[in-house]
């Protein structure tokens, strides 16, 4: 019940502070997620498209775990698995409130489980988050990042969304890892404290679910 508790009041403050304290909406912020979704990347500093493009590779990070997790619930994981595309947090935090904690894999491993699972997915995102990261560090306008973060709420609210998927995903993984005979305290914390980054390259390295067929 605590933890249900916990989760809600950080879905809820979270909620409060996008919607009432977070700096106001720009006028061109459809336009600016319009042109970062088509690919129109000139003039948008590389900072903003790294930080957007890699909130899109959040979702499939926690799907990997996510639609697992849930094949043991009594809640599916699936709506707010994508859900996440969309609204990030917004939808994972209410899964993560709702599940029951859940260290064994029952079930068939389905085709899409399989892919879920799959290793070669894990490198895939890993070399993808390298590239965006690379991106942002080598080419991101720093200065111009900080000014807009202070005023536009799309920008801000996408950055707390980010840092809350890389706090959160801890709560996750113990679970995975447990289900795959993986407890292993020291890669726990590992992956823990290297955001985004640690996250990815635990898909690539994590041990196959046993197959129940």
């Amino acid at each position: 019940m605590l933890r249900k508790i916990g989760f809600g009041l950080i879905w809820l403050g979270f909620v409060i502070y996008a919607f009432m304290f977070s700096p106001p909406d720009q006028p061109d912020t459809f336009e600016l997620i319009t042109n970062m979704s088509l690919g129109k990347w000139e003039g948008i500093n590389p900072l903003i498209l790294a930080e957007f493009n890699l909130m899109g590779i959040w979702p499939i990070i926690y799907g990997c775990l996510l639609f697992i997790d849930g094949n043991g619930q009594k809640i599916p994981a699936f709506p707010f698995a994508i859900a996440s595309f969309f609204v990030g947090a917004f939808a994972v935090i209410p899964y993560l409130a709702l599940r029951q904690p859940n260290p064994q894999f029952t079930g068939q491993k389905t085709w899409f489980l399989k892919v879920q699972d799959s290793k070669i997915l894990g490198i895939v995102i890993t070399i993808a988050v390298i590239i965006f990261l690379g991106f942002a560090i080598l080419k991101g306008d720093w200065p111009d990042f900080i000014a807009q973060w202070q005023n536009s709420r799309f920008i801000n609210v996408m950055t707390l969304d980010f840092c809350l998927l890389s706090v959160l995903f801890p709560t996750i993984l113990k679970d995975d890892m447990k289900r795959r005979n993986f407890d292993n305290n020291k890669i726990y914390w590992l992956v823990s404290f290297i955001p985004l980054l640690g996250a990815a390259t635990y898909l690539c390295f994590r041990p196959s679910l046993p197959d129940n067929n």
